[in-house]
């Protein structure tokens, strides 16, 4: 990937990513990134490529996934993942690190240790995001924003090559609505809870 040649600014200078800080603040202000996505990862070591698709929501401390056999909220403490073939639920404790989808803490920022740099992608925004923490799950990230700042594709690599990608359709803000974070289920739903 080339990049304009302005250097990698940290997270925390808000003048030089005007962009992702429009992005991060409308996230702040409680609005949601609804979209269709399909979802890709690929393996780098055995060379293997899992796909998905479906709809997602993604607001300031949570995302929820839908697609033909799951639904998933996750609310930043706990995840709750229904599998409509098996119809269970499972509940457990959200581990942020353990989570290698993660879209909205991809889209709402970083912490210090990343380096940000945004260019030009035709009418459009790129904003590439690198760690040199040991530690963090993907040491790099690039969004793409159409011109209105709209998400359109995530791209990461984790510390092993893996590759993930996210592509949006039809992506736009709405207003936030508690009922996103319900899941209604269908009586007699086996419940697993593997919180501790």
């Amino acid at each position: 990937m080339f990049f304009l040649s302005a250097p990698f600014m940290a997270v925390g200078q808000s003048s030089e990513t005007p962009g992702f800080d429009k992005l991060k603040d409308r996230f702040e202000e409680g609005e949601v990134f609804a979209a269709a996505f399909s979802h890709q990862y690929h393996d780098s070591f055995t060379e293997e490529t899992t796909s998905s698709e479906g709809e997602i929501w993604i607001g300031k401390d949570w995302y929820r996934v839908e697609n033909e056999d799951q639904m998933m909220v996750v609310d930043g403490e706990t995840s709750r993942v229904y599998d409509s073939i098996r119809d269970r639920l499972l509940i457990s404790d959200y581990v942020p690190e353990e989570d290698d989808f993660a879209p909205s803490r991809m889209l709402q920022g970083v912490d210090e240790s990343w380096l940000v740099e945004e260019s030009a992608d035709g009418p459009g925004l790129q904003i590439r995001m690198d760690s040199e923490d040991p530690f963090t799950v993907f040491s790099e990230i690039t969004i793409r924003l159409n011109s209105e700042g709209t998400p359109l594709e995530i791209e990461a690599f984790d510390r092993a090559e893996n590759r993930l990608r996210i592509r949006f359709r039809a992506g736009r803000f709405v207003t936030s609505d508690p009922a996103l974070f319900e899941l209604n289920l269908p009586e007699g739903t086996e419940l697993i809870d593997l919180r501790y």
